[in-house]
């Protein structure tokens, strides 16, 4: 990818973050969620907020893969589109399902072990997208990517609490179980080294 193309890349990461949040307010606006709006929005901003964390580890397995370190340019942001939508599910759980009842939502959490992992992902995500602010990433020095490889823990608790949500499994969980399985299998050590040799090994040509 050109260099000139990135801002095309930006602009299009920044219209597909916030599509599924203009889509969903049209939605529950023209009365299309189905018979439980409420439930719905509150499943699609969950889903939205999976898919982007998804989408946010795959430029660093892309580099890896292909050689290429273009997306990593937009990797912050589609993990802060991941952050946000995670805040707004949890913001509609609490307010339009409990109306922000502390102490109602302190039981509902602590008797579901779905609840306590989702609140242990939204913990992650929010300390990331803290440390993803410039002068913190600076502070933290070499630190700074040992504690966003805590990513991979906030998606798989995420994958855990969307498929903890019906009582069989059902394939969105499937689908991005098997997604992040597969990027933390190219982020393996063994597996990173050989994509690194290919790499070096086209990269030096025949001699």
């Amino acid at each position: 990818m050109r260099r000139e193309a990135l801002p095309w890349l930006q602009i299009a990461t920044h219209v597909g973050g916030l599509a599924p949040l203009a889509v969903l307010a049209w939605l529950f606006w023209q009365d299309r969620l189905g018979p439980v709006p409420v439930a719905a929005a509150i499943r699609r901003l969950g889903r939205y907020a999976l898919v982007f964390l998804i989408l946010s580890l795959a430029p660093t397995a892309v580099r890896l893969v292909t050689g290429s370190s273009e997306l990593l340019r937009v990797r912050r942001w589609l993990g802060l589109y991941a952050f946000l939508y995670a805040v707004l599910h949890a913001l509609a759980f609490a307010g339009l399902d409990y109306g922000f009842d502390l102490r109602l939502l302190a039981t509902v959490v602590l008797e579901s072990r779905r609840e306590i992992v989702g609140l242990a992902a939204l913990s992650i995500l929010g300390l990331l997208a803290l440390t993803s602010i410039p002068a913190l990433i600076r502070s933290l020095g070499k630190h700074w990517k040992r504690v966003h490889r805590l990513v991979y823990v906030a998606a798989g608790l995420v994958v855990l609490h969307y498929a903890w949500n019906y009582k069989e499994l059902r394939r969105w969980p499937v689908a991005a179980g098997t997604a992040l399985l597969l990027l933390l299998a190219i982020r393996l050590p063994p597996v990173a080294r050989l994509l690194r040799q290919r790499h070096n090994a086209e990269g030096a040509g025949p001699t």
